[in-house]
């Protein structure tokens, strides 16, 4: 287990379409999964995509079943590792919301988001995984999953007023390391 360099904006591999998994349950695939709770723990992260340490593979992890403290008013998410995700939105109902990244230190912006998903995949022993979820479970699903896709989520946002500097915006929230 090793905790990871996060890739920043920028980085070309930010902005590729990550693979499938095509083995489950295997030495590989659990080392990597152990390596991004590592890391999404070091930085009290929300969720972690394996793009976002440089590999190139459909696998997401978030959620860690208690409050977070960079999004302190939203509800936990239970902990989930998804793998070759696929994501239907159940309706047309949208809400903004501000987001933050670990790939985007510093910065967070307002951002429309499905409200109520359904996600599919596996987790990694490859037993299927089918979830109805809302509002912030629905919205971290999304944003790791946008990961996969080479997106990041200043390529969301619609309303560049409403996106700026941690520091500014939430003074008293925990900050992350640059």
């Amino acid at each position: 287990m090793a905790i990871h360099t996060i890739l920043k904006m920028g980085d070309p591999r930010l902005l590729r379409i990550a693979q499938p998994v095509t083995a489950f349950d295997t030495p590989e695939l659990h080392a990597l999964i152990a390596d991004m709770r590592d890391t999404m723990a070091a930085v009290s992260g929300a969720g972690l995509a394996a793009p976002q340490i440089g590999v190139d593979l459909q696998v997401v992890i978030f959620g860690t079943g208690q409050v977070n403290p960079r999004y302190p008013r939203f509800e936990p998410v239970p902990p989930t590792v998804l793998i070759n995700p696929v994501i239907t939105p159940l309706g047309q109902d949208e809400a903004s919301d501000w987001e933050g990244c670990l790939s985007v230190p510093g910065l967070r912006a307002v951002v429309p988001r499905w409200r109520h998903i359904r996600y599919t995949g596996f987790d990694e022993m490859g037993h299927p995984i089918d979830r109805t979820v809302s509002d912030f479970h629905a919205r971290v699903a999304q944003h790791e999953c946008d990961h996969l896709i080479g997106k990041l989520y200043p390529m969301r946002v619609r309303d560049f007023s409403q996106f700026g500097f941690n520091e500014v915006l939430f003074p008293g929230l925990p900050q992350e390391d640059d």
